[in-house]
């Protein structure tokens, strides 16, 4: 199915995911219902981890007032089954709550269609962690031969937010995981990533762990870190108390908007801006966003 047949298809059918809305008016009265055990997960949806608390609440919503909004189901495959497009999460609690069948639409979709709207659906609910919308950015861009910038526009983001999360998957493994449980923010990875040295990275990894460090406090060591202050030498970098507030407040933005350390040094009237930059592919990517003014803020 083409994106022209679709329409405004796949942004009415993302709109599912919140049971509270009603369904578009192309789609109404196009409701069946399909048996549980028909119904297949599908394998490239890039949620990956759902709260079993979360899950519960709606089971229990569902036992007392049923599925609200049907399910997006694709047609059915060869081996008699119908994959999930969109509505994971209520297809997991209706198994849940006891349900032998669901309200479903059934539609014909092409694989480039089904990962599009998986992916848009979560990240534009923002129910992915950062390592699992990462990935999907990336299965994307492989998946329909994309560039960073097409990725962005497809699901409503800037091409800087896009090249920044697919940073993350430059981290060691347990440090992404950390991430998918909470036990670190995107910020304190990005700031664990801008560290040149592997060795370095690990030790601040492991004091953002032991300490509880906030992201300020992360980007500070990360920078005297890279400056050779290793933990029994380490150094509080100069920095006023009357350093004015709007700097840092800008430098939190640049950071945001790169994906890098940047420190502005000076003051309100005059001064110079230092961004950071650990490899030449770095220092592309960072030309890249900076010369494509319309995604930098």
């Amino acid at each position: 199915m083409s994106k022209k047949a679709l329409g405004r298809g796949i942004e009415a059918l993302i709109h599912q995911a919140d049971d509270s809305l009603e369904l578009p008016e192309e789609l109404k009265g196009d409701v069946s219902s399909l048996p549980l055990r028909k119904i297949r997960t599908n394998p490239d949806q890039p949620r990956k981890h759902f709260d079993e608390e979360a899950l519960r609440e709606l089971a229990d919503s569902i036992r007392n007032q049923g599925v609200i909004q049907p399910i997006i189901v694709d047609e059915e495959s060869e081996h008699g089954l119908h994959t999930i497009v969109a509505g994971e999460r209520r297809f997991r609690a209706a198994r849940l709550a006891g349900l032998n069948e669901i309200p479903v639409i059934i539609r014909a979709f092409s694989e480039e269609d089904k990962l599009e709207i998986s992916l848009v659906e979560n990240v534009q609910r923002e129910d992915l962690n950062p390592i699992e919308e990462a990935q999907a950015y990336r299965h994307l861009m492989e998946a329909m031969n994309l560039s960073q910038d097409a990725v962005a526009k497809k699901v409503g983001k800037k091409r800087s937010t896009v090249a920044n999360s697919l940073r993350l998957l430059k981290l060691p493994e347990d440090v992404q995981d950390s991430l998918v449980k909470g036990e670190l923010t995107a910020g304190h990875a990005r700031a664990i990533l801008s560290v040149l040295n592997p060795a370095d990275q690990r030790i601040l990894y492991g004091r953002i762990l032991q300490h509880g460090l906030s992201v300020r406090e992360t980007e500070d060591q990360a920078s005297a870190l890279n400056k050779g202050m290793r933990a029994t030498e380490q150094k509080e970098e100069k920095n006023p108390a009357n350093r004015a507030p709007e700097l840092r407040s800008i430098e939190q933005k640049f950071l945001d908007a790169l994906g890098t350390k940047v420190t502005i040094r000076g003051s309100l009237k005059k001064g110079k801006i230092e961004i950071a930059y650990y490899s030449m592919d770095d220092l592309e990517r960072l030309f890249d966003i900076i010369s494509n003014r319309d995604t930098l803020f």
